[in-house]
Parts: C-alpha cells; sequence; structure tokens
C-alpha cells in the first residue's frame, strides 16, 4: 500500500484485509466468523446471530460515559461482477486493487477487473477502525455488520428488536461525499417466467448471434437517471424490430446478473430465412450508428456485434414472439420524479430490467422497481406484471422492502449538518436517495430509531468499473469522529 497517498492509514490497512475475504451476497460466512474472531481479539463484546450478522460493542473513552449509544452500520457482502475474461473466483479469490488518477488530478482506487467491494466493504474497515482506535472521543458503540444486503437484505430483515440497543444509528453505505441521506425508496421484485417448447429449425435458416458489451451499467438505484443503456432493451430492440420485418426465431436470450445492476453485457441467438440475411445485416449497421448516436454523451463505449453462429434448436414461434414483444414494451428507466419543488431532480419511481436467461424450456427475467411513494411502487410493479400476463408469463411478485422515511425530530440530522458545515466550511446536502438502504428495515424493529447515511465518493458501483475516489475517505472519517464527540448525553 501508498500510505502517503491511503488515508487514514488504518481504515484503508482494514480495507486491504477485508478484500482478501471472500464475501459475495449470500455467501458471508468466512467475513461473519472473520468479524467475530476480530471483536474478541480485540477484547470487545461480540455478538452474532442465526443470520450471521455481527455486532461488536466498545465502551465509551473515559468523560463520555453518559452519551448516547451510537450504531455503526455497514453491509458485509458485495456485489461480485467481473470484466469478460478475467479470471477470478470471488468464492475464495481475493480482491487486487491499483491505484490512478483521472484527468482532473483526483485519485482513485479500483479492482482489476472486478467489482471492488467498497460497497460496503470501506464502510465496514471505518468500523473496525474505530474499533481498534485508542485516542478518539466517543460513547458508546455499537457496530452492526449485517448480511446479504445487496440480494434481499434478509439480513436487516432478521434482525431481532432486541439485538441493539442504541437509539442513534449512522448508516455508511452512501456513495456521495458531502450528502448526507435522511430517506430511502422502498422495492419489490418481479421474477417472470416464460415456459416453452423447442423446435428443431427447417431447412433454409440462417441462425445469427447478436451481442452487445462494455456497457457502463452501474447501481439500479443510483445510476438509474443518468440514462445509461441497458444491455437487455437494446437486444430487445433489434429482435423487435427485425421480428416484425422478418418473423425471426429466437433461441437463446441472456443477458444481465443481479437485480439492482444495470446490465452491462448479453447476447441472443435468433434465426432467420437466410434469404433475409443481408438485410438483417443492412438493418443492424444502421441499428448501431442510431444506438452510438443516442448514448453518444452518457454511455460511448457500446460495442455491439453480429455474426453467423451454428443451428440449434429454437423457442416455440409464439412464445419467442411474446418474449421479444413483452421485453420491448416494459417500462424501464425513470417512471416519475419526485413532486416536491425542492427535490423535483430526485428520481421518485423507476424500475431496472435486470436479466433474463433462457434454458431448455424456460425464459427467468427479472425486474427490480423502486419508489419512495409506497402505492407508486405497487402500480409500477403491477404494470410490469401486467405486460408479461398478456404475453402468457407467470409473474410472482414479491413483498419486497419498505421505504425509509425522514425523522422529523431527528437528533443526527442537526449534529451532521453543523459538524460538517465547522469541518469543511460548507453546507452539505441533506437528501433523499433512490436506492434502497437497510434504514428502512431498521425502522421497522426500531421504530423510534433516529438514522442518518453517508459515506465516501464511489462511482460505477454494481460493476467492474467501481472506483473509491481515496481523499473522500478521509473527509468521511474526520465527519464521523466529529459526530461522535458532539453526541448529547442520555
Amino acid at each position: 500500500m501508498t500510505n502517503n497517498i491511503l488515508r487514514p492509514t488504518s481504515v484503508f490497512e482494514e480495507f486491504e484485509r477485508i478484500n482478501h475475504i471472500p464475501r459475495p451476497s449470500k455467501h458471508e460466512e468466512k467475513m461473519s466468523q472473520y468479524l467475530q474472531e476480530w471483536g474478541k481479539s480485540h477484547g470487545l463484546e461480540t455478538l452474532t446471530d442465526s443470520v450471521g450478522n455481527v455486532l461488536i460493542k466498545k465502551p465509551a473513552t473515559p468523560g463520555f460515559e453518559n452519551r448516547k449509544t451510537v450504531i455503526l452500520q455497514s453491509h458485509m457482502d458485495m456485489v461480485c461482477e467481473s470484466n469478460e475474461g478475467t479470471d477470478i473466483d470471488f468464492m475464495k479469490d481475493a480482491i487486487t486493487t491499483e491505484i490512478f488518477t483521472d484527468a482532473d488530478g483526483e485519485k482513485w482506487m479500483k479492482a482489476k477487473g472486478t467489482t471492488l467491494g467498497a460497497d460496503d466493504g470501506i464502510g465496514c474497515a471505518m468500523q473496525l477502525a474505530i474499533l481498534a482506535a485508542d485516542g478518539i472521543q466517543h460513547g458508546p458503540i455499537e457496530a452492526l455488520f449485517t448480511v446479504d444486503e445487496e440480494t434481499g437484505m434478509t439480513g436487516a430483515e432478521n434482525l431481532t428488536a432486541d439485538f441493539m440497543s442504541g437509539d442513534l444509528l449512522i448508516n455508511l453505505d452512501s456513495e456521495d461525499e458531502g450528502q448526507i441521506f435522511v430517506s430511502c425508496a422502498g422495492g419489490c421484485i418481479n421474477d417472470v417466467t416464460f415456459h416453452y417448447t423447442r423446435n428443431e429449425a427447417k431447412a433454409g435458416m440462417f441462425f445469427m448471434k447478436i451481442s452487445v458489451k462494455n456497457l457502463l451499467g452501474g447501481h439500479s438505484g443510483d445510476d438509474i437517471n443518468k440514462k445509461r443503456a441497458n444491455a437487455i432493451k437494446l437486444l430487445a430492440r433489434f429482435l423487435y424490430m427485425s421480428n416484425e420485418k422478418y418473423g425471426v426465431r429466437l433461441a437463446q436470450f441472456n443477458a444481465g446478473n443481479k437485480h439492482n445492476a444495470i446490465p452491462r453485457e448479453g447476447y441472443a441467438i435468433f434465426a432467420v430465412d437466410e434469404s433475409r440475411k443481408h438485410e438483417i445485416k443492412a438493418d443492424f449497421n444502421l441499428f448501431c450508428a442510431n444506438v452510438k448516436e443516442e448514448f453518444c454523451c452518457c454511455d460511448s463505449d457500446i460495442v455491439l456485434d453480429l455474426q453467423s453462429c451454428e443451428a440449434q434448436s429454437l423457442i416455440d414461434e409464439s412464445t419467442g414472439r411474446n418474449i421479444i414483444r413483452s421485453l420491448q414494451a416494459v417500462t424501464n428507466g425513470v417512471f416519475a420524479k419526485c413532486q416536491q419543488q425542492e427535490l423535483n431532480w430526485l428520481v421518485e419511481t423507476s424500475s431496472n430490467l435486470a436479466s433474463i436467461h433462457t434454458t431448455e424450456n424456460e425464459a427467468k427475467i427479472i425486474l427490480s422497481p423502486r419508489s419512495c411513494v409506497m402505492s407508486n411502487l405497487q402500480n409500477i410493479a403491477d404494470s410490469i406484471s401486467a405486460t408479461f400476463q398478456l404475453a402468457g408469463a407467470d409473474v410472482i411478485q414479491t413483498d419486497g422492502y419498505p421505504a425509509w422515511e425522514m425523522k422529523q425530530d431527528s437528533i443526527l440530522r442537526p449534529i451532521a449538518n453543523e459538524t460538517y458545515k465547522r469541518l469543511f466550511g460548507k453546507d452539505p446536502l441533506i437528501i433523499g436517495i433512490h436506492a434502497g438502504l437497510e434504514c428502512a428495515l431498521f425502522a421497522q424493529k426500531y421504530p423510534q430509531m433516529d438514522m442518518i447515511s453517508f459515506g465516501p465518493t464511489l462511482r460505477g458501483v454494481h460493476s467492474p468499473d467501481e472506483r473509491l475516489q481515496i481523499s473522500t475517505v478521509q473527509m468521511c472519517w474526520d465527519h464521523l469522529l466529529e459526530i461522535l464527540k458532539e453526541i448529547p448525553t442520555a
């Protein structure tokens, strides 16, 4: 590590150790065990629950014993995405990192071909650094590390109402330094299944594979308003046009992985009458030009490709057509902005067409709608369901997770606001976020809980482009320590 760049040193040292521990969502056993052993080795009371959440308690420093208990919270799992050709096994291999300087001279940390794991490993690292530190001032601290935030928030959902004892919670899972989040969107999942039979191709059918890659992708909440291309929607657009003109037959369609990541790459295999293959290729060239012009400012490195491929069995004609049409029709992206004048830039309701995978007899499609207005969340989820039901698919709609509403009489919010201004000479932005935070589930179990969320600047999360702005880690650390000093008496 280049310690002259990576400050605070203690935070980045903890982060490096964390990135040697496998922790994909739903496979956090090694990370949970590491945290338990870490707490005990530092002589701190350490608890774990039935799902693997870990709570480490640190007593107050002298003179701060009568302060309110503060809970510091991060999730221990990470989204595991890698670029094509990157050789990594997320169940056993370490994340390797590198530092680069952008055009503005800012230094960033990223991983080599994979997600970095700073979402939310850097939050975990800050918690451990505070737990290990001598010489900082704070009242009683409880450090909560939750499992499975990225694929269902089941750690927060299964947290019992007696696991924590504090009434103040600082969530360290936000991605824009200088922004303090006090509310978040709720969300759910639409799980779609098409059933079909397969047919052998007739003589004279020509098989082609269309692929897209090198998209920016990103977080389906935080980045949904940035007009980034969605791999599934791009493929569906071309297939829809081709089907309407030439009656193409679908064989395979595979794109996307995680429900909370905008899909970056994918492919579809289809067949067309051999006499139309040159027309298809001409249409593809025009399609590529149009797409690149459309996304020239927001996703400029799109790579589209069309090649011939070997013959294979085809999804029955009716179902294949319905899959293509429904993917073209379904809502994706921003659905509505917030109605309040002061927040009219904030996304209220959106949906992410997250993944599609075809097997021998099924096509499985996942969509992830979000909203900070729960009635509108239900509305868009129902609209998605209806689109696919009309196409003959089975749809299961999960209960999802609730929105987190701002606490009007918050103690933490004014402390965070004033300490930030004092440290940095400017006002922080106090806002809501169009992404799910575990705070919403904590509020259900601990209705009296006063919560805020902040963190250092991350970009490209949930993709191999994930990167951490190094200077903002020190800013976040300084702000956190200043807040801890200002916590009032119990």
